[in-house]
């Protein structure tokens, strides 16, 4: 008998300025399947997405729901006809209403009911604003709005992608009790592990293409990368000797912020990719801010070079030769309206100014020299960032600091949202500066990028600092320390 066909694509094709986000693309997904979409940045995965949720709308070709073809005005249209989506960014949703007033209390029930239902209910105060959650914590907000929304099809668009393995491991269950309902999902992901691990088929789109639909267990990662990006990468996680660790760049003494943190202190000497690790809400981007200068009520003592950094004041960080990639592009990164050209160079005006004026020779050299070393694929580079895929911003704002030289880099989730291919870059990148010298501290929610990069591990627990392990630890021992398991349970 063959399987009953949710969704079907016949040569789908969607343009924005100056790019052909897909190209005459067909394709169908089983009911009930758990189906990805792999490929590149500005592969085309997230625009197919958004068209299926009713966010954008195709050029050409026609969307098929059931059999029936659907063309939908917004996401209201989707939702009513089955089809959520959980977004990679933050999006508001239909809001409960008393006559023309909004209905708090209302609105709190049903925001707790909501996360009830993943079980996430302890993980967020539904009082807060959402600009104080972390990245983490809004996505998984997005994830209970859609949810319980009674989607029969729910696009999952990179919900994993600022989750720690816990968290990771919740969305998992939660997929696989939606699945026994007979929902399907689409799900648009860079890592490998979840794909292979929660996917029964795989979709392979390349610069808006169509390049293969394959059962998952016909595959394996080798080949999966190669259809992605046209060339084989051996290992996108690349291990190697550990640069030897010089003088003592970064020195943390008691560093607090309570709630968020109290009492830090560490040291990363130059040549050393120090990881920072921790669960979602333990106080690892909190610590990276007081570091940068963003948190102004932060009190202790913070050094660099031996010198002593004044708090509040990221103007004297960065002089003082600090980068702080932030888990935020968008919101914290990027000047998304300037182009390409600017957001690179505004850390080194003052450098690239002569008497005053800004010497555009001078500007595009050294964006040129950022750019040419991570790859950026940048059709324009006067063009705005605004309407770059989320890749290229993401390595927009590394180039940002590569320009600016420093000594002291400070990354948090340096990979998140971003393809094999700019992962491995990225990846090479890191090594590659920590052997030339710079000091690294590196926050990320991917275990097996920490792994792979860091020379030792720090552990925030509840916005503490509960522990020390050496490169090549176990990753079950880290797990344990950052959940706050006793290692003789």
């Amino acid at each position: 008998m063959t399987a009953a066909v949710a969704i079907e694509l016949c040569g789908v094709s969607k343009q924005f300025p100056g790019v052909r986000a897909l190209d005459d693309v067909s394709l169908r997904i089983t009911a009930g399947s758990c189906h990805a979409l792999c490929g590149e940045n500005g592969a085309g995965k997230s625009t197919l997405g958004k068209l299926l949720a009713g966010i954008e709308t195709p050029d050409a070709g026609e969307i098929r729901l059931d059999g029936r073809p659907v063309r939908f005005g917004g996401p209201r249209d989707a939702l009513r006809a089955g089809v959520g989506i959980v977004h990679q960014d933050l999006c508001l949703g239909a809001l409960p209403r008393r006559g023309p007033f909004v209905s708090r209390a209302e609105m709190a029930r049903r925001a707790r009911a909501q996360l009830a239902a993943i079980d996430a209910d302890r993980l967020l105060d539904v009082a807060r604003p959402v600009g104080e959650l972390t990245v983490a914590e809004q996505q998984v907000l997005q994830i209970a709005a859609a949810v319980w929304g009674g989607a029969r099809i729910v696009v999952f668009d990179e919900p994993t992608s600022s989750l720690s393995q816990p968290e990771a491991e919740r969305l998992y269950a939660l997929m696989a009790r939606l699945r026994e309902r007979g929902t399907t999902c689409v799900y648009v992901s860079h890592r490998m592990p979840e794909i292979f691990r929660l996917c029964d088929t795989v979709t392979v789109l390349r610069d808006g293409r169509h390049v293969l639909t394959s059962p998952a267990g016909q595959l394996d990662e080798a080949a999966l990368v190669q259809a992605m990006i046209g060339r084989e990468i051996a290992q996108y996680l690349p291990s190697g000797p550990a640069p030897a660790a010089g003088d003592v760049v970064l020195r943390v003494d008691a560093l607090s912020s309570p709630p968020r943190f109290e009492q830090v202190g560490f040291q990363v000497r130059a040549g050393e990719v120090v990881g920072l690790a921790g669960l979602v809400g333990a106080g690892r981007s909190d610590v990276a801010k007081a570091i940068f200068g963003l948190d102004r009520a932060a009190r202790g003592r913070i050094e660099v070079g031996g010198a002593l950094l004044p708090p509040g004041s990221p103007l004297a960080a960065m002089r003082a030769g600090v980068g702080l990639v932030p888990e935020d592009r968008k919101r914290q990164g990027l000047v998304l309206d300037l182009s390409g050209l600017e957001n690179v160079t505004l850390p080194v005006l003052p450098e690239l100014a002569r008497w005053g004026w800004i010497r555009p020779a001078a500007v595009r050299a050294r964006a040129d020299d950022a750019f040419g070393r991570l790859k950026v694929r940048v059709p324009d580079l006067s063009a705005p960032a605004l309407g770059l895929s989320g890749g290229n911003q993401q390595k927009l704002v590394l180039a940002k600091w590569l320009a600016a030289r420093c000594r002291l880099l400070i990354l948090d989730e340096p990979t998140r949202g971003v393809d094999i291919g700019a992962k491995a870059e990225i990846h090479a990148l890191v090594r590659e500066l920590a052997q030339a010298g710079t000091a690294i501290l590196l926050i990320s929610s991917e275990l097996p990028e920490l792994l792979s990069l860091a020379t030792r591990f720090l552990v925030l627990r509840e916005g503490r600092l509960v522990g020390e392990l050496p490169a090549g630890a176990d990753q079950a021992r880290l797990l344990r320390l950052m959940a706050g398991v006793d290692e003789t349970e």
